[in-house]
């Protein structure tokens, strides 16, 4: 159920809609536009008849949520949601791109990326301290190392970072290190963790499980928001699909449809969504030319050496030519003009 109250509604009318609804036993989400305020009643029991809270002092109507995801609907939030990640503004207008390596491998490794896609013109830095791969056999990542050179490499180059937590007990050293937590693809149903994702207070990069429902993808976000805290990024990272040229299959759809079901910014990962990095610059522009909010893009210096995902990643010059045709389809100019056609 969501109240929509008047644009002339008073401080103590809406305090007396909070109150009642949770003397019904529900709870409360309240969101402050720029001519509405809406009270969102959220929980398992049923708050009572409608006409009982139109006829409150101050409230103008009584809307019914059809959606199983409450928080991060629309209904209950019409205005864009900007999430703030040190000083980059993520979903405020501007395509924000973060990059970075798959793995922290080794300091050199790290510094000489972090430099390269500053410089080129990425907002945030990302990179895997812990890895969660599918062969237990393959390279898990530098653990908490890898978070120290996470941050050296922030404080050298001033970008906040991102970085992926695997289970509830890492958010608190994640969090140490870093100003932004991924749950990946492989854990966005992972309750537990998604619930201490959003008990930590920072934002939350939320990757798109690779056989999930637009749905369900929104309804784990609505695990995050529940605690809280309203900083939540989704990411398009591909799906599992029938065809296997490609690593997964880029949902382009996501973009608009996530942008009408849902107030929360979307980026789109042209990396792992195609696992070849000849495939990267295209799908990147299609994201952003259908209104992606930004990119999360793999970069390495020698990727033919990386310990994972080296087939998916651009070279530091090849992402320097990414983050120009980006700006050029930000300012509406045309591939040609780009060099592109």
């Amino acid at each position: 159920m969501i109240i929509v109250m008047q644009a002339n509604v008073q401080a103590e009318q809406i305090a007396a809609v909070i109150s009642k609804v949770e003397s019904m036993g529900c709870e409360t989400h309240l969101s402050s536009g720029e001519s509405r305020t809406i009270i969102g009643v959220i929980g398992d029991s049923q708050p009572g008849p409608a006409e009982q809270f139109e006829m409150m002092p101050g409230v103008e109507k009584v809307l019914h949520v059809l959606h199983r995801f409450k928080l991060s609907s629309r209904d209950m939030h019409p205005t864009d949601t900007v999430v703030t990640v040190g000083g980059t503004h993520i979903g405020a207008g501007e395509p924000v791109i973060i990059a970075g390596p798959c793995s922290v491998e080794s300091r050199s490794q790290l510094i000489e990326t972090a430099h390269a896609v500053q410089e080129a013109g990425a907002s945030i830095l990302r990179g895997g301290a812990f890895k969660p791969r599918t062969s237990p056999y393959s390279f898990q990542g530098l653990g908490q190392a890898g978070l120290e050179l996470l941050a050296e490499a922030g404080e050298a180059t001033g970008l906040p970072i991102v970085t992926e937590a695997l289970a509830p007990d890492q958010v608190p050293i994640v969090t140490e290190y870093a100003d932004m937590i991924q749950v990946g693809a492989r854990n966005m149903q992972n309750f537990p963790l998604l619930r201490a994702a959003g008990q930590s207070g920072f934002p939350v990069l939320l990757k798109r499980g690779m056989m999930s429902t637009y749905e369900e993808w929104l309804m784990a976000a609505d695990y995050i928001l529940s605690q809280n805290n309203p900083q939540v990024v989704l990411c398009e990272r591909g799906i599992r699909g029938f065809e296997t040229s490609t690593r997964f299959s880029t949902d382009i759809n996501a973009v608009p449809a996530i942008q009408e079901m849902s107030h929360l910014p979307i980026l789109i990962d042209p990396s792992h969504s195609t696992g070849k990095w000849q495939y990267v610059h295209a799908v990147a522009r299609a994201g952003i030319a259908a209104g992606a909010d930004g990119l999360i893009v793999e970069v390495h210096p020698k990727p033919e050496e990386a310990l994972s995902d080296g087939a998916q990643s651009l070279k530091p010059e090849q992402f320097a030519r990414l983050v120009q045709q980006v700006k050029a389809l930000a300012g509406k100019t045309t591939l040609s003009e780009m060099g592109v056609l």
